[in-house]
């Protein structure tokens, strides 16, 4: 990495000029720093030096990059073999830094895929998210897992394969609810033939991959022939496989004849602001539909957008053979050259003009716009209940991110904290955070306190300068009084004097639209009870309130599926279900000896008798 001095003289362009007399012509990557060493951009290169030279130049740029150029205080650089690996850097430091004039896609998620599991002699159908690691056959992605679970369902009516998981088939006696509703054909009681079952996989494997009207033909030829025979229980149930053939693929929406594999790309850009709508078109069927609503980096164009959407987009999600766009890109060879290397193969990407895939990209493209409209519309109406709460608890100017604490726990048991956060757009939920209360589990007061030190000494730490947009600007407590001067002993005892807090008390009625809201040294007070404020602030208690419950619900059931075999050094999932599926219970296992142990499939010599010393010496 290549650092020159400041030069506290220079800034602007002629600073920009003073480090391009340092560069060469290789490819890699720069950032641009403000005066307090903030990250404003980073940018890739094919040759360093002609491109740091572009904003050398005192006039000919964008308000955007001009704005760049006057904040820049110094640079930095990294040289890299090739631009794709140029590439690839940037996109990486763009995620960790964020940097305000880069184009960042804040809603970076996995989508969920059918799985039908190639480990087993009757493979199981069921939906996954993340990394491909388990052996079999996968088709999607789907746009949501709403979108998987409806099509699961009705390809269990379909192809009757089995969803159980393989420690549940290896102890059933007697068929599942699922088979006497016809959704499995119950290969865990040796009701299908191995011959038979795996050819019921393969229909559903034509099936996902768009091999449709063979299967129909085939459902079609055996329900006559059993009416023919009079067999017709099994005609009616060939019958109501057929119209759950036609159901799944009515639910696909739109069905393209000439697109059998690809993602939809539309862009709408309205006043900074803009919307990236993504098709899903898998084995000639839609998949369904996501949008996106990256950052624009202060009043990026169309075609920075999409080159910096697609190259953070299929960062871990695998590309399709063919993306078609809404508009040009900028380094489109680049972008080839990055997801073609991902895919393993080669991926086009095209802006049709005219046809079935311009209509598509049509459709995608009006909903960017009307979803953008929403967006806005809502962002708006987000944005005065933000300046209404400003008012009503004597801020300054609107909080940007207003931070919300609650509480959970039974008697003291499972006790939890959960923070959640709301902004401008709305809830902000990839920073949700949950705190397991260690200290004063059941003591209202001592858990906030806990939470709060825990929350605001990690910012500290993170974060002194408060140089990033993590402090909040205003916290909502679940709580009257007393839960105020615990959070007001933890600010001071910190240092704090600067965030304001408010406890959101029910009042004396606890009726809802009678809450009080508390503030240090001052007389509670409330809303009017048709205020807009008061009921956004009931939204964000009761969202605080959900997310603590569910935490303290997932905790609880944690620890009731919890065995002793939790304990022992090196028992992981797979161990653990091995053992229960061999001995039936952590019971038998603790009372089993070592050559009992040994017998079980994964367990060494060792690790038996790890297991045996645990139970019985403690160690």
């Amino acid at each position: 990495m290549t650092d020159t001095p400041d030069i506290p003289e220079l800034t602007g362009h002629a600073l920009i000029a003073s480090y391009v007399r340092t560069l060469d012509g290789s490819p890699g990557v720069y950032r641009m720093l403000d005066a307090e060493a903030r990250v404003l951009y980073v940018g890739k290169a094919r040759n360093l030096k002609a491109r740091v030279s572009n904003y050398a130049r005192p006039s000919g740029h964008s308000g955007r990059i001009a704005r760049m150029i006057s904040e820049t205080r110094s640079m930095m650089f990294l040289t890299t073999r090739t631009e794709t690996e140029a590439l690839l850097l940037e996109q990486n430091l763009i995620k960790q830094l964020k940097p305000v004039y880069n184009v960042l896609l804040r809603d970076d998620k996995s989508f969920p895929n059918i799985l039908i599991a190639k480990d087993h002699a009757f493979p199981q159908i069921r939906k996954h998210r993340g990394k491909r690691t388990s052996k079999g056959t996968y088709f999607g992605p789907f746009a949501s897992g709403s979108a998987v679970n409806r099509t699961l369902n009705q390809l269990q009516k379909v192809f009757l394969l089995r969803s159980c998981t393989d420690s549940v088939f290896a102890n059933r006696s007697r068929p599942c609810l699922l088979y006497q509703i016809k959704r499995c054909a119950g290969p865990c009681v040796n009701l299908i033939t191995p011959e038979a079952y795996r050819d019921l996989v393969s229909d559903a494997e034509r099936f996902l991959s768009g091999k449709t009207s063979h299967i129909q033909g085939e459902l079609a030829k055996e329900m006559q022939d059993a009416s023919e025979a009079m067999e017709f229980e099994r005609a009616a149930a060939l019958r109501d496989r057929i119209r759950a053939l036609t159901a799944v693929q009515q639910s696909q929406g739109i069905n393209p004849q000439g697109v059998e594999e690809a993602d939809v790309v539309a862009l709408h850009l309205e006043k900074g602001q803009a919307c990236v709508q993504v098709f899903f078109i898998r084995a000639n069927q839609s998949w369904g539909n996501a949008d996106f609503y990256p950052r624009t980096g202060a009043g990026a164009e169309e075609g920075e957008i999409l080159e910096a959407f697609l190259a953070q987009f299929y960062d871990g999600k695998p590309p399709p053979r063919q993306i078609l766009l809404s508009h040009p890109i900028d380094n489109e060879d680049l972008i080839h050259e990055l997801l073609s290397a991902r895919a393993g193969r080669n991926v086009a990407l095209t802006i049709p003009k005219r046809g079935e895939k311009a209509e598509l990209v049509e459709n995608a493209l009006r909903n960017a716009r009307e979803s953008l409209g929403r967006k806005m519309s809502e962002s708006a109406a987000q944005s005065r209940l933000l300046r209404g709460l400003a008012e009503a608890f004597g801020l300054d100017e609107p909080p940007q991110r207003v931070e919300i604490y609650d509480n959970s726990h039974i008697q003291g048991a499972h006790s939890v904290g959960a923070m959640v956060v709301a902004g401008p757009e709305g809830w902000m939920k990839n920073q949700y955070r949950k705190f397991n209360i260690k200290t004063a589990p059941g003591d209202d007061f001592g858990m906030m306190k806990e939470v709060l030190t825990r929350r605001f000494e990690r910012l500290l730490k993170e974060d002194p300068g408060r140089q990033t947009p993590a402090w909040p600007d205003l916290l909502l407590i679940d709580g009257g009084a007393p839960q105020v001067s615990a959070v007001a002993e933890v600010m001071t005892s910190l240092g704090i004097d600067d965030v304001p807090f408010v406890g959101v008390a029910k009042g004396l009625e606890r009726d809802l639209g009678r809450e009080e809201f508390h503030r240090p040294g001052e007389n509670p007070f409330a809303l009017q009870r048709n205020d807009p404020v008061l009921y956004f602030i009931q939204r964000l208690r009761d969202e605080a309130h959900r997310f603590a419950i569910g935490t303290h619900r997932a905790a609880r059931a944690k620890t009731t599926t919890k065995t002793p075999l939790d304990e022992v050094p090196g028992i992981g999932a797979a161990r653990k279900r091995a053992l229960l599926a061999h001995f039936g219970s952590a019971k038998a296992v603790s009372r089993a000896g070592l050559s009992d142990l040994r017998a079980v499939e994964g367990i060494s010599q060792a690790m038996a008798e790890t297991i045996y010393n645990f139970f019985h010496t403690g160690e």
